[in-house]
C-alpha cells in the first residue's frame, strides 16, 4: 500500500492505482477528469519517481515531473507528498 500525503494529510492508495480519488477527497478541484482542463494541478513536493510517467500532461499542458495533474497520476509504490 502506497502513501499519498496531500498538504500533510495521509491517504492510503493501493500500489499501481490512480491518485485521483484521494486528491478529490483532499479537496483538490476536479472538472473534466481526462487531463485537458488542468483544474486538478498538483505540485509534487517529494516522491516524483514513485508516480507514473507523464503522458499527455507534458505535451498538451506543459507539465513536468514536479507539476502534474491529479487525474492522470498513478502511484507505483512508496510515498508521495503533494500540495495544490
Amino acid at each position: 500500500m502506497a502513501k499519498l500525503f496531500v498538504d500533510h494529510i495521509e491517504y492510503d492508495v493501493p500500489d499501481g492505482k490512480q491518485i485521483a480519488e484521494a486528491c478529490e477527497t483532499a479537496g483538490i478541484p476536479f472538472s473534466c477528469n481526462s487531463g485537458v482542463c488542468g483544474t486538478c494541478q498538483i505540485e509534487i513536493v517529494e516522491g516524483a519517481d514513485n508516480l507514473s510517467e507523464l503522458n499527455k500532461e507534458e505535451n498538451e499542458l506543459g507539465m513536468d515531473r514536479n507539476h502534474r495533474l491529479g487525474c492522470q497520476c498513478a502511484i507505483k509504490s512508496g510515498t508521495v507528498k503533494v500540495t495544490y
